[in-house]
This record gives structure tokens, sequence and C-alpha cells, in this order.
């Protein structure tokens, strides 16, 4: 066998081990797609790949799609490879990269179906922080009491842009509101989502801004207190970067955020594989407003 996978921690992470040479070979992609339902995040390390393997590699899985052609650093090199960094000359606008620090699920703020998983290699690292943190959502729902399991299971989620980015900016201004609405939809998510095999897990990220049919607080409280709990140790695995680690995870049953980091010079490519599942939809206006009411 050209392929073998250790487990990070028992309830999520994987470490997989094969050449780059056997990268795109079908044992191989049979083993990710397997390996990544059970254990939610694959590291690949110093397997250095190139922008070329590593799209190969995404193709080999599934549809390749791109959902940040709006945003600074997208296609910068090669089509539909973002790279994600603070340097200046290629991001001119920080918020989406910042708003990474905080726990979200890619693509969520979409109006289409949740891109299925994220690849992600390292180019360049900053001298300190830039650790990816990974929380496993499916068993943040397993493991929750039955009891609570009944009171989660109908509720929706708002989840937004704005409300992403407001650990960044607090109130943002108008005008970057403006972009932030043309940039996604405000979408309305289950907060328990049944895929399509049957399993369930939690949607949870700094973008679920309020509970649909909860006052504004309690709603609030309440993701706060779910996202503590899906963040717990034990279901978390925290990846420290060397230059050539590939990364690939499960983006409808992982939520990640990045450890702070200040080094312009830090440079990630990403690129992200189409999903067929779509959870939620477009909000509508009176939804929106119902989870900024206070009683």
């Amino acid at each position: 066998m050209s392929i073998t996978v250790e487990a990070a921690k028992p309830r999520i992470g994987g470490i997989v081990h094969v050449d780059k040479d056997h990268l795109l070979d079908d044992e191989t992609i049979e083993t990710v797609r397997h390996e990544l339902e059970q254990r939610g995040v694959l590291v690949f390390p110093q397997i250095n790949a190139s922008d070329e393997l590593q799209l190969a590699f995404t193709d080999k899985l599934g549809d390749r799609v791109n959902f940040t052609r709006q945003v600074p650093g997208s296609d910068a090199s090669s089509p539909d490879v973002y790279k994600i960094t603070l340097d200046r000359a290629l991001n001119s606008e920080p918020d989406y990269v910042l708003g990474t620090f905080f726990w979200h699920i890619d693509g969520i703020t979409i109006d289409q179906p949740l891109p299925k998983a994220t690849v992600l290699s390292a180019r360049k690292l900053s001298d300190s922080g830039g650790a990816t943190e990974f929380a496993n959502l499916y068993a943040a729902w397993d493991l929750l009491p039955e009891a609570e399991k009944r009171a989660l299971e109908n509720l929706t989620v708002i989840h937004s842009v704005e409300a992403a980015v407001r650990p960044v900016h607090g109130h943002p201004s108008e005008e970057r509101r403006a972009r932030y609405k043309a940039m996604a939809a405000v979408m309305e998510q289950p907060l328990v989502w049944t895929h399509e095999d049957g399993r369930k897990s939690l949607l949870l990220g700094t973008h679920a801004d309020g509970i649909v049919g909860m006052p504004g607080p309690h709603g609030r409280a309440l993701l706060t207190r779910l996202q503590q709990w899906a963040a717990q140790p034990e279901l978390v695995y925290t990846h420290n970067w060397t230059v050539g680690d590939l990364v690939i995870w499960n983006n409808q049953g992982v939520m990640h955020r990045v450890v702070p980091y200040t080094d312009e010079g830090r440079v990630m490519h990403r690129t992200t594989i189409a999903g067929k599942e779509k959870p939620g939809h477009a909000a509508t206006e009176e939804h929106i407003q119902r989870i900024f009411e206070i009683a």
C-alpha cells in the first residue's frame, strides 16, 4: 500500500504518509475521501505541492469552485488559487483574512451548495502565530445530551459576512457594509444539518448572527455557548505549519480559525472542492430584522 494514515487525535485529524508522486493515484484519492469523512482533517507533511499539483489533487476529488473572485488575492498567480496573505501588494483589503482569526466555515454566506472541502498549502510562514485550528462539528453534535439535541433540532440561524468581520471592525462604515452585501448573501442555515448520508453536524461560526424566532441576545448567547462546546480541546486539532505542508478538511463538518499573526510575508494557497448539498437558503428581510430584536 502506497498510502498510510495515522490518527492525529482520537476524534479529529489524520496524518497522511504518501509520496508526492503517488498523490494523484486512485488508491490515494479513495483513501482521502474515506478518511476525510472519518477524521475531518488530513495533513500531508512537507509534500511541497505546486499550484499545478494542488489543483490536480483538488480536481481528482471533485469539481473545483472559486467563491472569492471578488476578494483581493484571488487568482493572483494561478486560476482558482486564492493567496491568503496580509501582504498589501496582493491584498489591499485585509478584512477577509483578518476575519479568519475567528471560527468559521468557508462559503457559508454564499447562496450555493456549501463547499465540500478546502485544500490549503503553506508557502511562507509568519515568525509567530499562524497555526490553524480545526473543530469537529459532527462530534460536537454527537456528544450533546439527547434532551439538548431535541431542543436544537429545528432551529435556523442567520449567517452573514458582516457578522463574520464584526470582530475586525466593530461597526463597519456604510461603504464597507455595502461591499460585504455585494460580496455574499445573508443566509438562513439549519443549526443542525442532516446530511444526505444521514449523519448530523452543527453549523456554527462567527458569521452566525442570530437564531430565527429568538430575541437577539438569547440567540447569540446560545450560539456562543454551542461554539464553545464545539471548540472543546478533545474536538480540536491544531496544526502548526511547516513550509510545504498541505492540509485538506471536510468543510461541511469542520469549522476552523487561524491563530492571529501580523507578518505580511505569510502566504498560504487555497483551493476548494465544490459540494452538492445546500443546507440553507437566502434569508428573508423579516427574519434578518427579527434577530436584532431584544424581546
